[in-house]
């Protein structure tokens, strides 16, 4: 028998660890942290699936049957936050939990649903139900902006001693959209952890589900002295997963996070976590095996559909000019969104990306944003009101933990095309005012754009851009430096599958 207790503190620890230093992805613009604790986003259960690294996904999955779901009570950053919130819930009521049947048609009909939008490349259900990815837009969305505005703080006053110490960054909405999701899955979970724990966890999270079936064969687990017990469901009124049915003496090893809590509140040392031998087996009602049965069935069916699935997917600031104040540019009518270098293409994006942001918090030029499409929505996709694709930034790449956007090298983004330019002939000032501008000729990073005269027969005539189409890489550098407000005269469209140039 372990001392569950002290194991109860270094998990608690651990989590602690874990949900700051995850947290401090989404917030930490200069890239420090995810040299050094990149690999926590990697870790994280469906974007290894996704990204098919059957290492993370088998460590993932001997953890959990050798300890059961230890992975929701310390690495998944949701499932700690809700712990958070339910420890201010204490404060407002103790032992205010209660137990509860499990609601099994329920847990496996929205892992079901889940695999179904999988399959059929439904990005924007997968990044609704995936617990990674909702943390990843409320932390994002909602915690990201007080962090920047912090940091400006500081800049503010560094500056006023002469000191450059921080510098400021620019606050702003990425998709507005992707906000409000964010705004109402804080509300929602916040407000279940707050009245009942891991309700959420229990009922809804797709990889809750997957883990708690196999929970249910973990070789360490809490268990119950039938012979200390007294009775006095202490337990099960401080059970956050509502797992403990103390009228049977049997608790539900597929919702039980290990949180230990019941293990601290008996007062008769009637729980402990401890080795339970396979040959030890116990007594079952009629009702449990039957639901226990199905449970079974169902979830083979749907994790046997789920594999075959990931299987198949398998295969500076911005300078130029003065500092005058300027019209902000609107976002041209793309035909086809432009997605990163690495991501292969649309098709790739939509199998892999589950909507997590760690790209579009980290990109240092502003370039990625949430899509606010319904079939895409939450999905990074680059526009260049605000920066352009520099050819040595590869970051996105090495952030995703995913796989829809692979790791490159800089050699690599150079040669790799996602879109082309298209030239506006009414919005370019060459022709609307009359001025030499050049512009987009002069910042394009691969000379995929020549300045030529407007009329063939007028060699003095304003010069306008004609693009080399085989030559453009899409950086956006040409559609982001144009002086035409409130739209750009040159604009970049996206190609559905990137190719080598």
């Amino acid at each position: 028998m372990m001392k569950s207790n002290v194991l109860r503190k270094i998990r608690i620890a651990l989590a602690i660890v874990c949900f700051l230093l995850i947290t401090l992805l989404f917030l930490d613009f200069t890239g420090t942290i995810h040299v050094w604790f990149g690999w926590l986003a990697k870790v994280q259960f469906l974007p290894a699936v996704l990204a098919v690294n059957i290492g993370v996904v088998a460590a993932l999955v001997i953890l959990t049957l050798l300890f059961g779901r230890v992975y929701c009570s310390v690495i998944c950053p949701l499932g700690v936050m809700q712990d958070i919130w339910g420890r201010l819930g204490k404060r407002r009521k103790k032992n205010r939990y209660t137990y509860s049947p499990a609601l099994s048609w329920l847990r496996y009909g929205v892992l079901g649903i889940f695999v179904v939008a999988l399959i059929a490349g439904i990005g924007s259900l997968v990044a609704l139900l995936a617990p990674y990815s909702a943390y990843g837009r409320i932390a994002s969305d909602l915690f990201a902006p007080f962090w920047q505005w912090g940091n400006n703080g500081l800049a503010y006053m560094a500056e006023r001693v002469n000191s450059y110490a921080f510098y400021s960054v620019d606050v702003w909405i990425k998709n507005t959209a992707t906000l409000v999701v964010a705004i109402v899955s804080f509300v929602v979970l916040a407000v279940l952890a707050w009245r009942n724990g891991r309700t959420y966890c229990n009922t809804i999270c797709p990889v809750g589900t997957v883990l708690g079936f196999l929970a249910r064969f973990s070789l360490f687990r809490p268990v119950i002295d039938q012979s200390k017990c007294n009775g006095c469901t202490l337990c099960a009124r401080n059970c956050k997963a509502a797992c403990i049915d103390t009228k049977t003496h049997v608790i539900d090893y597929s919702r039980c996070v290990v949180c230990m809590d019941c293990i601290g509140k008996c007062h008769r040392g009637a729980i402990s976590y401890a080795l339970c031998h396979s040959m030890k087996k116990r007594k079952q009602t009629t009702a449990e095996i039957e639901a226990d049965g199905i449970s079974r069935r169902g979830f083979l069916a749907i994790a046997a559909l789920f594999s075959t699935t990931s299987l198949v997917r398998a295969q500076e600031k911005k300078v130029d000019g003065g500092l005058a104040v300027i019209t902000a540019k609107k976002i041209p009518n793309r035909t086809t969104p432009v997605v990163m270098n690495g991501a292969q293409g649309l098709r790739n994006m939509a199998a892999h990306c589950t909507g997590c942001q760690l790209c579009v918090s980290v990109c240092p030029n502003q370039v990625l944003r949430p899509s606010g499409k319904p079939g895409t929505l939450m999905q990074p996709e680059a526009s260049y009101e605000r920066g352009y694709c520099r050819p040595e930034c590869v970051k996105c790449g090495e952030v995703c933990p995913a796989g829809a956007i692979l790791k490159i090298t800089t050699a690599d983004k150079s040669a790799i095309q996602v879109g082309h330019a298209v030239w506006i002939k009414e919005n370019c000032v060459s022709l609307t005012d009359g001025v030499d501008c050049g512009n987009c000729a002069r910042h394009c990073p691969v000379g995929a754009i020549t300045m030529v005269a407007s009329d063939p027969d007028v060699p003095d005539s304003p010069k306008i851009p004609v693009v080399n189409v085989e030559r453009c890489i899409g950086c956006g550098a040409c559609e982001n430096l144009c002086p035409a407000r409130p739209f750009s005269a040159i604009y970049v469209e996206g190609h559905e599958c990137h190719r080598v140039i």
